[in-house]
């Protein structure tokens, strides 16, 4: 098993602070959502704003699950714990689940364009990039 003292790049602590920030802003969105802030949600349209808070649970949770474990994978990279990894993975369950639904779920036209599904591309590149990186700091002892 690799030690904590084991010598970590300064890029890494860049990688795992940006991936906090990134991830926080999810976590922001979901956050505001959930607690249907009028502030926040002014910033959509009323049949935006319908779909948001008439999500079923089950759609909810999976959100959740992407939201929070991303998060909690930052964090665990911060800490130098080995269950960023899983944290990580527990988000890509999310993700799948909130993609595929996203797919056959109807819902107002502006949350189905272009500019949405290239901002899931990003999510999906970043999660997928977070998940190699924290095995590669794992393989590195950077992480245990």
């Amino acid at each position: 098993m690799a030690s904590k003292a084991a010598k970590v790049p300064a890029s890494f602590w860049i990688i795992a602070g940006l991936s906090l920030v990134w991830n926080s802003l999810g976590a922001f969105q979901y956050a505001m959502t959930q607690a249907e802030n009028a502030a926040y949600l002014s910033n959509f349209s009323p049949e935006e704003r319908m779909y948001f808070t008439r999500l079923p649970m089950w759609q909810i949770a999976f959100w959740a699950l992407g939201v929070w474990g991303s998060v909690a994978g930052s964090l665990l990279l911060l800490l130098r714990s080995r269950w960023a990894l899983a944290a990580f993975i527990v988000s890509l369950l999310g993700l799948v689940i909130t993609t595929l639904v996203s797919l056959f779920q109807p819902a107002p036209e502006s949350l189905t364009g272009l500019v949405n599904w290239v901002m899931t591309g990003v999510v999906w590149a970043i999660l997928i990039a977070l998940i190699w990186y924290s095995r590669r700091a794992m393989a590195r002892g950077w992480i245990a």
